[in-house]
């Protein structure tokens, strides 16, 4: 494969770190503005259905990011390979494992995906979910299921370009798919024309036409404009090579990934104890949590192919640089993130619901949690930053911690004790305990693959 002189392109080995990391990170916060807005937009358009399809929705948060986890988690893999094959100028390995990992991860999202949804009544009824509740969140998730396969255009194909340094182009197709979710949302949610109205179903169909849309466009890009993936079978003969590699880091980020929204399942069956109004307000505020960490998010994707490239180069002094000032930034970003939130909260609450029960809980939610999102952003950053030094056990033992003995049930012990409002404070402890070991354990694994390195070269 020739060297790639697409305009989009970052030297990742030898620009300044902090100028780096900005021009790669900005474009990928436009397209996650985008993205991210257009699906609280969904979430809006489905509140005025009512309090009912709401919760329904709210039931399908943890089931969807699931599945979508378990695809960023192969994307984490193949940028983490790709990102280190270019650092050591082995550009027709890199080839290969872009390859490689579309067709995993067809297979695997495909076959997840499949048992979802014949056991889909099985796994929202464990949720939680009333029996009430299940056509409409079968209405939702069995489009949502059956379309899941086309997710790994957009997560997979971005995570190869984003290796080969551009985030420009990642940012264009995130926000594409926006932008067509929320022009088709009321259309397909409310009817138009001869369309009819089609409910919470029109809002999965408006999702699958968008990830279809992507998808498209994506596999056109790395495919033929910009040959990073091999359109012939060429690749079979490293296939099997590529995929060790990948999935030697895929499956350990995709497990640590998939225990988020396993979590997040967990607390919305806590929630569910206090009714309808708090699930409803629960899903709301996530969905409020992820414009929140909007930046951290766009970092957690942009800083790994940087260290990747860098690892494989052998540059660590840039590695360490990059990780202390993403971490340094976040710290700061999310302190005024905060101070907004809790400033346009009661608009915020009203916005997305008329009965004042579920405000108030989404007021609560928005006073409490995001307190912690700085915090969390360091968590996110070590965990990527171990992925993308190839060090994925740790990062799934970090996030074992994190959720199943801090965040979870500091949560819990705070709900048993003092109500929805323990339930909320406990999940911010849990934040600043983990911040902290997080930090600690990067330092001294850092140290460590320090000592190595000058082992070796000396």
């Amino acid at each position: 494969m020739t060297k790639n002189t697409n305009k989009h392109q970052i030297d990742l080995l030898k620009d300044p770190v902090s100028q780096t990391l900005k021009e790669m990170t900005i474009p990928m916060i436009y397209g996650m503005i985008l993205l991210m807005t257009f699906n609280l937009v969904d979430t809006f358009f489905v509140s005025l259905l009512g309090t009912q399809p709401l919760a329904a929705i709210s039931f399908t948060f943890p089931i969807t990011f699931t599945l979508i986890s378990l695809t960023i988690g192969l994307g984490i893999g193949t940028s983490a390979v790709i990102a280190k094959s270019f650092g050591k100028k082995d550009n027709e390995f890199a080839k290969c494992s872009a390859t490689s990992a579309l067709i995993l991860a067809a297979v695997v999202v495909g076959g997840v995906s499949y048992i979802g949804f014949i056991f889909s009544n099985e796994i929202f009824t464990l949720l939680g979910a009333r029996e009430e509740l299940l056509p409409l969140i079968r209405d939702y998730m069995d489009v949502w299921f059956l379309g899941s396969i086309f997710l790994i255009g957009p997560m997979i194909g971005n995570a190869i370009l984003r290796a080969s340094g551009d985030t420009k182009t990642p940012s264009m197709i995130m926000g594409l798919g926006g932008v067509v979710n929320a022009i088709l949302d009321p259309i397909l949610i409310f009817g138009l024309g001869p369309i009819p109205a089609l409910g919470i179903q029109g809002a999965a169909i408006a999702t699958l036409i968008s990830w279809l849309i992507g998808t498209s466009y994506v596999i056109y890009i790395v495919g033929y404009k910009r040959q990073l993936i091999h359109t012939s079978l060429e690749f079979i003969k490293r296939f099997m090579q590529s995929s060790k590699a990948i999935l030697h880091i895929g499956l350990p980020a995709a497990g640590a990934n998939m225990l988020t929204p396993i979590a997040a399942a967990v607390l919305t069956a806590i929630v569910a104890t206090y009714g309808d109004s708090a699930v409803a307000a629960f899903g709301v505020g996530s969905r409020i949590e992820s414009i929140a960490c909007l930046v951290v998010l766009a970092l957690s994707m942009t800083l790994p192919p940087f260290i990747s490239q860098n690892f494989g180069a052998g540059n660590m002094h840039r590695v360490e640089e990059g990780y202390k000032t993403s971490v340094k930034f976040v710290l700061i970003w999310q302190v005024i993130i905060y101070l907004i939130l809790v400033l346009s909260a009661p608009w915020i609450a009203q916005a997305f619901s008329k009965e004042q029960s579920v405000a108030d809980i989404i007021k609560l939610f928005i006073w409490v949690l995001p307190l912690g999102y700085g915090l969390q952003g360091i968590i996110i950053l070590t965990n990527s930053s171990f992925n993308a030094l190839h060090k994925p056990m740790f990062a799934l033992l970090l996030s074992i911690v994190r959720l199943f003995i801090c965040y979870v049930p500091l949560a819990y012990i705070g709900s048993y004790f003092f109500g929805i409002e323990g339930f909320f404070i406990g999940a911010l402890l849990g934040n600043v305990v983990m911040a902290m070991i997080s930090y600690y354990f990067f330092a001294k694994q850092f140290d460590l693959e320090i000592t190595e390195v000058k082992v070796v070269s000396s």
